[in-house]
């Protein structure tokens, strides 16, 4: 079985190997197929017991999802740092009569 060589990793290849491993095909076999590293595969493996609820863990998803929110953080993180240093900005810059004197 000839394949082109995965650009990076994904849970249909992930799937698509471990079933082939399953059925019986040798993990050198497969991964040579596949163009990845026989270790790649074995690391696969815990990672489809969870998903399969046979080990405790995070899911496949639970971990895209976590990711996710992270990035998302991140962002928004970024995000309010910049409006602070923006309102910071502002407040130093401005004056409330627009740089009258001081009434008495």
């Amino acid at each position: 079985m000839a394949c082109c060589r995965p650009t990076r990793r994904t849970a249909w290849h992930e799937g698509d190997t471990l079933e082939l491993i399953t059925s019986g095909r040798r993990v050198a076999d497969v991964a040579r197929d596949l163009g990845i590293s026989d270790q790649t595969v074995y690391s696969w493996r815990p990672q489809e017991r969870i998903d399969q609820g046979i080990e405790v863990g995070l899911t496949s998803v639970e971990r895209a999802e976590l990711l996710a929110a992270r990035r998302r953080i991140r962002e928004l993180e970024t995000e309010l740092a910049i409006h602070r240093k923006a309102a910071e900005l502002l407040k130093a810059n401005t004056s409330p009569k627009g740089g009258s004197r001081p009434s008495r």
